[in-house]
């Protein structure tokens, strides 16, 4: 297996060469999503679980699109239709896939730790989607992958990574992401939205927006998660709006070579507004295109797809 580890479950389970290996590969699955006819025969015959406990639109389509175009079996499990909704537990559910001999499973879950769970119960790679507030490394690799598109290189880059820090998964495998590939990473937001401990995460700390804007090659805004806090953690929208939120006036303050990305979905008109995320700077829609070409080449790597002998 070409990656150092046979899980994704966390930045720290990839090191850097692994990382150019899974970009370099996704450069070459790129070139498949532009055909008119987007199929490979290099998975075909595999089983592959998206095993998703939360609401999910671009993760689990992405995933969904990246099986199918490897001619990999895709199965779609759904919590409101599953037996968990009578009792079951995460671990019989991962006990119940086992014995189905799954080859891969991609999971999304409410809590931190789930995909460690299953990595304990089944053998075969796990790759995690999401886990609470903990970790989203997929999401890193396809930001890495989307800014190395727009600048051709990722080390010497300033990332700025705004809003919501505290509850951000994408934030936890992002900043050390960057730091892997020799980029550095600086944190924007409110104290409210900060981590008791941002020292510790690796990253550069700033409180006001507007005096870091000028320095940064990127951008990057995060979804003010208020399904997450447990109070309102600012006065207003407008106010965080005001303070945080990207618009036409903040973006003139980049340098012009610099452009804005968001995770998705958006709350428009809070931490970015419809000019902005509209504009020929954004990258979301970017990364959504990023977002298959990765998972195709983390499936591809992870399960064998360079021993098989069909290339893109």
């Amino acid at each position: 297996m070409p990656l150092s580890s046979k899980h994704i479950m966390t930045m720290d389970d990839l090191n850097a060469e692994d990382i150019a290996l899974i970009l370099d590969t996704a450069e070459s699955f790129s070139e498949v999503n532009q055909r008119r006819i987007k199929k490979l025969p290099t998975l075909r015959g595999r089983t592959i679980v998206n095993l998703f406990f939360e609401p999910s639109t671009r993760t689990r389509m992405s995933f969904e699109i990246a099986s199918k175009r490897l001619s990999a079996d895709g199965v779609n499990f759904t919590a409101s239709s599953s037996a968990t909704v009578k009792g079951e537990t995460l671990r019989d559910t991962a006990k119940t896939l086992a014995a189905m001999a799954c080859d891969m499973v991609i999971v999304r879950h409410k809590y931190a730790g789930a995909p460690q769970m299953l990595a304990e119960v089944m053998d075969c790679p796990i790759v995690n989607g999401g886990d609470g507030v903990h970790q989203h490394p997929t999401q890193a690799l396809l930001d890495l992958y989307t800014m190395r598109q727009s600048f051709g290189k990722l080390e010497g880059l300033r990332v700025g990574i705004v809003g919501d820090i505290c509850h951000s998964r994408v934030a936890g495998s992002l900043v050390p992401a960057l730091n892997k590939v020799g980029a550095t990473p600086i944190i924007i937001g409110p104290p409210t939205l900060m981590p008791a401990r941002s020292d510790i995460l690796g990253a550069e700390v700033a409180y006001d927006l507007d005096e870091v804007l000028p320095t940064l090659d990127v951008t990057y805004l995060l979804r003010v998660q208020f399904e997450r806090a447990a109070r309102m953690p600012f006065p207003s929208n407008r106010e965080y709006a005001m303070l945080y939120g990207m618009n036409p006036a903040r973006l003139a303050a980049m340098p012009s070579h610099g452009i804005v990305m968001h995770p998705g979905p958006m709350n428009r008109g809070v931490e970015i507004s419809a000019d902005v995320a509209d504009s020929p700077r954004s990258m979301i829609l970017d990364q959504v295109e990023s977002g298959v070409a990765v998972r195709m080449a983390i499936m591809y790597l992870m399960l064998g797809g360079a021993d098989s002998g069909a290339a893109a």
